[in-house]
């Protein structure tokens, strides 16, 4: 299963049109969109309608897509250079505008390579614990990953204490089976998560935007979502996300700034309840 598959995005008879339909499996626990993949089913449109891979794409949060609506995704090829496509990409449930993609895509020849950043060192994805999911819905995007806890602490042990705003994730997508740009931009999609971490509450935050950055596409069976924190201030949170694959690759960049908000009642108080871990697939999906 690739990206698009995972997803659920559909082809039309239009090359520059595509469909994405909007079942929990792809949704937040508040049962809308995740950010990251309307993000990635985007960067999958952008792709396929250019045969070209993606550089980097930003994508602003217009507006909240639920089930069981469906996404209309437009493609626009802006400029169409030799090596280079600036196009963007525009989702929309009806006349409602859910996200604005901007992306670049491309592939250079240039003998130019190399890596000056290293990958925080943590323990490898076995030795660390599972990250627990406190959901009050029986199908989301977090129940078909696994996750586990690299950087950062438990529920449990929220009690207020702020961190240095770093925190890290490992992340398996079993049902994926290659590296893509889409994959990375669902995993991109943390920040908030991180934000929870360094201030020590039951914090969370919806997406105004995210930017990923694609750096090397190499296969891993675990992607570190390796989260930086840079300031929380009048209601919004701001930070970046380094994925990084387990040899050390870097895989790419986010940025992201999110509005944050408190845990529902219903999920805090669901604390106490045991929750599967096992990812799941969503049918149809």
């Amino acid at each position: 299963m690739d990206a698009s598959e995972f997803l659920g995005l559909r082809a039309t008879t239009d090359p520059l049109r595509w469909r994405l339909e909007v079942v929990p499996g792809v949704c937040t626990d508040g049962l809308f969109l995740f950010g990251g993949c309307g993000l990635g089913a985007a960067i999958e449109a952008l792709e396929r309608a250019t045969d070209r891979p993606a550089v980097w794409a930003a994508a602003q949060y217009l507006s909240y897509a639920r089930p069981p609506e469906l996404l209309d995704i437009e493609v626009t090829i802006a400029v169409a250079g030799h090596q280079t496509t600036q196009a963007r990409a525009v989702g929309r449930v009806g006349d409602r505008e859910i996200l604005t993609v901007n992306a670049a895509l491309g592939r250079r020849d240039a003998a130019w390579a190399g890596q000056w950043i290293e990958m925080p060192d943590v323990a490898p994805p076995e030795a660390c614990p599972p990250r627990s999911h406190i959901s009050t819905v029986d199908d989301s995007v977090a129940k078909r990953l696994e996750m586990r806890l690299a950087v950062g602490r438990d529920f449990s042990a929220f009690d207020g204490t702020r961190t240095d705003g770093h925190a890290a994730l490992w992340a398996h997508v079993p049902d994926v089976l290659e590296m893509s740009a889409a994959t990375l931009a669902i995993l991109g999609d943390y920040v908030p998560f991180g934000v929870g971490q360094t201030l020590g509450e039951f914090v969370t935050g919806s997406s105004l935007d995210n930017t990923v950055r694609v750096c090397s596409l190499v296969a891993t069976d675990w992607v570190l979502i390796d989260v930086q924190v840079h300031a929380v201030t009048n209601g919004f949170g701001h930070g970046r996300v380094n994925l990084w694959a387990q040899d050390g690759t870097l895989l790419a960049t986010a940025g992201q700034s999110c509005a944050l908000r408190a845990w529902s009642d219903s999920r805090v108080g669901a604390l106490g309840t045991v929750q599967d871990e096992s990812p799941r697939r969503t049918p149809g999906v």
